[in-house]
């Protein structure tokens, strides 16, 4: 299951890359918000949900270190690693999460085209650069992540 949430984090960062990039070109070259536009913001917030489904049966069900953390977060805070996955990676996924939702319903309700360009860039941009803060890199050695 570990491995299936970690595999799915690089379909989250190119579809969140695709995304950002898409809503860049829309606002800097001020183009018309077309269908792929729409699928690139889709594609990000449904990697983003089965993530978040994969996350939370991780969460309470199979993972060793948030169960740990659960069991004693006063000892969970003064652990890096286990404060990271049992506080600071969940609540980040879910704040951005929750901001890639909200940009795709503000673009969907939008009623030009640069106004859906410029919400999308805003909410996928900052939930983009929050899911790659969250994300256990395997240069960030405490976390003792991988790259798969």
């Amino acid at each position: 299951m570990v491995h299936l949430h970690s595999i799915l984090r690089w379909a989250i960062v190119l579809a969140g890359l695709w995304a950002v990039i898409r809503a860049f070109k829309g606002v800097s070259g001020r183009t018309p918000f077309t269908a792929a536009d729409n699928k690139a913001g889709l594609f990000f917030m449904i990697f983003c949900d089965i993530q978040l489904l994969i996350g939370l049966l991780l969460y309470f069900v199979f993972s060793e270190k948030a169960k740990a953390g659960l069991a004693d977060m006063g000892a969970a805070m003064k652990n890096p690693a286990l404060r990271f996955f049992t506080v600071e990676h969940t609540l980040m996924a879910v704040i951005a999460i929750a901001l890639v939702h909200i940009g795709k319903s503000k673009v969907k309700k939008a009623t030009s085209d640069a106004q859906k360009h410029k919400l999308a860039l805003i909410f996928y941009g900052i939930a983009f650069l929050l899911i790659l803060a969250l994300i256990p890199w395997p240069f960030r050695q405490a976390l003792g992540a991988a790259w798969y």
